[in-house]
């Protein structure tokens, strides 16, 4: 089993595709406030179809909170900014995989005290930043699935 970690999702149907994801595979799904939406938005429940009743979902107040209570989980954190590519990741069972918000992904403190803990996916074009955030968690829990196989 896989953790997806959603630090202050923006956008209702991204989260809501992922809670989707999530359940079909088997992975939990914590998701850190502030939200950009309310989790009653009717975008969220379509994305996340009928699904959303059986999904283990653990909400956290702040990114303080999440990281108080995990501290001694296993972390994966994902951006752009990272050096080392998801492929490249000692995938175990249970790890975290902490990703960030649409607009501006993961704050730079984040990133800077995980440093090493850092990943991204790689790009394979100059004209795009990053990837939409659903597809992203997918890319990589289906990888960390597959090397947990």
């Amino acid at each position: 089993m896989l953790n997806i970690v959603l630090i202050e999702p923006e956008i209702p149907n991204n989260t809501g595709n992922i809670g989707r994801l999530a359940l079909a595979t088997n992975s939990k799904l914590h998701l850190v406030k502030p939200f950009g939406f309310e989790l009653s938005d009717k975008r969220l429940k379509r994305a996340g179809l009928d699904y959303w009743q059986y999904l283990e979902v653990i909400i956290y107040d702040s990114v303080d909170a999440f990281f108080d209570i995990n501290q001694n989980e296993n972390f994966v954190l994902f951006s752009s900014h990272g050096a080392k590519s998801h492929w490249d990741i000692p995938f175990t069972d249970n790890m975290f995989l902490i990703f960030g918000k649409e607009s501006v992904g993961l704050d730079k403190t984040l990133i800077r005290t995980h440093s090493n803990s850092l990943y991204k996916i790689p790009l394979y074009s100059e004209h795009i930043r990053s990837l939409n955030l659903a597809n992203a968690v997918s890319i990589v829990i289906y990888e960390g699935l597959r090397q947990l196989k």
